[in-house]
C-alpha cells in the first residue's frame, strides 16, 4: 500500500476461518434447509416465523458475536481489530449496505458463499456485482477523493 498501512494476512487463520464459514453452511443447509446468509438470519430473527426459527437464529447471532471471546480463550489475547474510518463513513456505509442487501434479495454471504457454491445464476451476478461496486468504492475513496 502506498499509505504506509500494513494489510497482516494469516493463510492459517483465514484457511480455519474458511473452513468454519463453509461447514457452517453446509450444516445450515443440511439440518435446517436454509442458506447461511447474515443478513437474512438477522432479520428473520428480528421477525422470527416461530420459537424454533428464533433459537437457531439467537445461537447462530450469539456465535458470531462471542468469536473473539473463543478467539481470546485459544490464544490469550483478543483479536487486532482496526477500522480506519470514521464513525460517520460506518453509518453510511451500513445504510448503503442495508440498502444494497434489501434490493440485491441477500448479502455476500448468502450468495458468495451459498449461492455460488450452488452455481446460481443470479447469487453469481450478485457477487460480481459486489466484487465490481467494492473495486470501485476503494478506488473513488482512496485516489480520487483521497481518504483512508
Amino acid at each position: 500500500m502506498t499509505d504506509g498501512t500494513v494489510t497482516e494476512f494469516t493463510p492459517l487463520i483465514s484457511l480455519i476461518g474458511g473452513l468454519m464459514i463453509g461447514a457452517s453452511a453446509v450444516l445450515l443447509m443440511l439440518l435446517r434447509g436454509r442458506v447461511f446468509g447474515a443478513t437474512g438470519i438477522l432479520a428473520g430473527f428480528m421477525s422470527p416465523q416461530g420459537s424454533s426459527d428464533w433459537a437457531w437464529r439467537a445461537a447462530l447471532l450469539f456465535g458470531m458475536a462471542t468469536g473473539p471471546i473463543a478467539y481470546l480463550i485459544v490464544t490469550g489475547e483478543m483479536p487486532d481489530i482496526q477500522v480506519p474510518v470514521s464513525t460517520g463513513a460506518l453509518i453510511v456505509g451500513g445504510f448503503i449496505v442495508g440498502i444494497g442487501v434489501t434490493y440485491g434479495s441477500g448479502c455476500t454471504s448468502g450468495h458468495g458463499v451459498c449461492g455460488m457454491a450452488r452455481l446460481s445464476p443470479r447469487s453469481i451476478v450478485a457477487t460480481l456485482s459486489f466484487m465490481v461496486s467494492t473495486a470501485v468504492t476503494v478506488f473513488v475513496i482512496r485516489h480520487v477523493i483521497g481518504g483512508v
